[in-house]
């Protein structure tokens, strides 16, 4: 399967260092032997492949290396940054990992210059229609339900999904956290996870999951930020013109794995749109260099638009998610005051599309998803 990224590392790696990260399991070490038909893997989890590592003694005479779970190594990006500048490219230098490169890091660690960063996603509707032989229809049930991860997408089934689902939360779980954090007490941090699950697409208050944890609210804090830089979930923060008064607000988190939400058709469909936008965004920002980001809106009243699409810090898409509600949302019109800012009502069960005199759109779900039209 011919993964989104691949032509722009190919590309970049004739110049620079490429890191590549995403969840574990969503097809990076997959992607990465793509790349090259001429090219040495090494694995820090391996023992073997860390003395070769230690010794510096890869192949050179391979066109590519790629280095995966290097940040398990003490000061990598030193080390990395050493290699680049005394050996250059080539061999392309492509290095993999299930953690976000930029969080487990030390004080003066830095690539700055030498490297492009990119944030390889599972699956989506877009690209498991447009490189796959799944019809719209199938892809969107399959991703809805057992999520866009390669392995249990391409089985399809809700048995196989459970199994795998159990075996990959235990990894992150049980071998990466425990490998780059000092936190040891898992069985708190599962049920967090659990309670997550039934929250996707409300505000989450730190204080109450405190309490229900027995837990310090900056405890609770410090096990999100950690679950988010190990790509279990993301939050999506409220849109303020004032970052520092949007930072004190509750957000809302979702799941990279869409199998995970407990819910009504309602929550996974939310939870799906949230993954396609996020990983369309990160696409846009990697590869194309745009500045956008993700937030909702609500205001005093309680009223509140699902998705808020910013370009440059400025609302460019609002977007409603509905399951089977054909009307036409109050909040879109009620929001917005500029016509130039696209309004779309995205609907999983809509008979006919509809548009609106002052620019609002309804229209179905997957072809949304297939379309993606963010810009």
């Amino acid at each position: 399967m011919k993964r989104y990224l691949e032509e722009t590392l190919i590309e970049d790696l004739q110049q620079k260092i490429v890191l590549l990260t995403g969840p574990r399991q969503c097809g990076k070490t997959t992607l990465s032997l793509m790349l090259s038909d001429d090219c040495q893997y090494l694995n820090y989890d391996l023992a073997e492949h860390r003395l070769l590592v230690a010794e510096k003694s890869w192949d050179r005479e391979k066109s590519l290396i790629i280095l995966d779970e290097l940040h398990k190594m003490a000061s990598w990006k030193s080390w990395l940054k050493g290699i680049y500048d005394v050996e250059g490219i080539p061999p392309g230098l492509l290095v993999t990992g299930s953690a976000n490169l930029t969080a487990f890091r030390k004080p003066g660690d830095s690539l700055a210059g030498r490297h492009f960063q990119f944030r390889l996603h599972p699956l989506d509707v877009k690209e498991a229609v447009g490189n796959t032989d799944f019809d719209l229809e199938d892809a969107f049930a399959r991703l809805l339900n057992i999520g866009g991860f390669p392995e249990p997408f391409l089985n399809g089934t809700q048995r196989y999904y459970n199994r795998w689902k159990r075996s990959h939360v235990d990894l992150i779980l049980k071998e990466d956290l425990i490998t780059l954090t000092a936190v040891r007490d898992i069985q708190s941090i599962e049920t967090l996870i659990e309670m997550l699950r039934s929250r996707v697409g409300s505000t989450v208050s730190a204080n109450s999951l405190a309490r229900d944890l027995q837990k310090s609210p900056n405890t609770i804090n410090h096990w999100l930020r950690l679950l988010t830089d190990l790509y279990v979930i993301f939050p999506v923060l409220p849109y303020h013109q004032n970052i520092a008064r949007a930072l004190l607000k509750q957000p809302k988190y979702y799941f990279y794995d869409n199998g995970m939400v407990a819910g009504d058709d309602g929550s996974k469909l939310e939870n799906l749109v949230a993954c396609a936008l996020l990983k369309e965004i990160h696409r846009l920002e990697d590869v194309e260099g745009e500045e956008l980001d993700l937030h909702f809106i609500r205001d005093k009243d309680e009223r509140e638009i699902d998705f808020v699409i910013t370009r440059n810090r400025q609302p460019h898409h609002f977007i409603e998610v509905k399951w089977a509600d054909q009307n036409l949302s109050a909040n879109l019109p009620r929001f917005l005051s500029n016509r130039k800012l696209k309004r779309t009502q995205i609907v999983a069960e809509l008979e006919q599309a509809k548009s609106f005199p002052d620019g609002e759109r309804v229209v179905p779900a997957r072809s949304f998803l297939y379309d993606l039209p963010l810009l």
